[in-house]
């Protein structure tokens, strides 16, 4: 069996080091085989890896899809609720992974939006914080999600400005933002739509499975006919339902929200997580011989580390400090 996981944001060098060590990490980190790749988002990752044609991921057909929606030949886009924090002279970007957002809200906002638009557009709030829209024009909006751009500019954004303006001006004035304002909360004030596109036709990958929290990734898997599953709590709970043999992949993207918005307590305990709840299981499993090999991939940071049993024995190759990988 081959295990390999995707984790994006683990050796950031963005956040200052606590000093924490995680020994599982660090050894695989040490003796693994290192694997030098171009520094990309998850999204672009995805989109290389399940073999996909030119241009951004369609990432809003995708989520559609692996929420059991049927996107048909339909233009669909991530329409994402953030909130723009208004300064001086400029507005930024707050993402949903930085808001409270009822069921109840979202619904009454999508309903709200449905009703202006009429047959133009359609929205869907599959959960709080992830929104789709259907498009009547092929129309090319962002290629990454808000917490890409978390704390930037929102000028530097391209999109279409007349549906954007519209969109901001009904949610400003709508009931639940005037409460959320009362209650001391962020309006949910703009929606970030990226992702736009078709539902591909196919998709192709070396693995067998795929388990994760992330949408698109489950809707690749989809398309690809491979098992996919809601990312299990732990590496013991994902082993337990996989096939003693073949390749199966693991998107642990829990340090993406916290790096972004700059909490380093959160980046720091979703790092230690990892390491009780994956790193060191999966490193006991390598050393006994009960998976092949165990493949850790970094995509922001160009980076992969890939170990087999015998890796294990190279005991010159000390383990170091995760900040000397970043």
């Amino acid at each position: 069996m081959h295990c390999e996981l995707i984790v994006p944001g683990l050796l950031s060098a963005a956040l200052p080091a606590s000093g924490a060590r995680y020994p599982a990490l660090e050894l695989i980190l040490a003796r693994g085989r290192r694997e030098a790749a171009d520094t990309c988002l998850l999204e672009q990752w995805l989109h290389d890896a399940f073999d996909q044609p030119d241009g951004a991921l369609p990432a809003g057909a995708l989520t559609l899809a692996a929420h059991g929606g049927k996107p048909g030949e339909g233009w669909w886009a991530r329409a994402d609720p953030v909130h723009l924090r208004l300064l001086r002279d400029r507005a930024v970007v707050v993402p949903g992974e930085a808001l409270e957002i009822s069921r109840t809200e979202a619904d009454e906002l999508v309903t709200a939006l449905n009703r202006h638009f009429a047959d133009t557009v359609q929205f869907h709030a599959l959960d709080p914080r992830c929104w789709v829209v259907r498009l009547n024009t092929e129309k090319a909006f962002l290629d990454s999600p808000a917490l890409a751009a978390a704390g930037r500019d929102v000028a530097t954004a391209r999109g279409n400005d007349a549906l954007l303006t519209e969109i901001q001006m009904l949610l400003h004035a709508h009931p639940v933002n005037e409460a959320r304002e009362a209650r001391g909360e962020p309006a949910v004030n703009s929606l970030w739509i990226w992702g736009a596109g078709r539902m591909p036709r196919e998709a192709h990958g070396p693995w067998r499975s795929v388990a994760a929290a992330d949408p698109a990734a489950l809707g690749l898997a989809q398309l690809a006919g491979m098992r996919r599953e809601a990312l299990p709590p732990s590496a013991a709970a994902w082993l337990e339902c996989l096939p003693e043999d073949g390749r199966h992949l693991a998107v642990l993207d829990a340090l993406r929200a916290p790096l972004a918005l700059g909490q380093q307590a959160e980046y720091e305990e979703a790092i230690e997580a990892l390491e009780r709840h994956w790193f060191a299981p999966l490193l006991a499993r390598l050393r006994a011989g009960e998976i092949g090999m165990l493949t850790l991939r970094v995509p922001d940071a160009g980076a992969g580390f890939e170990a087999v049993r015998g890796d294990l024995r190279r005991f010159w190759r000390r383990p170091r400090s995760i900040a000397h990988y970043a």
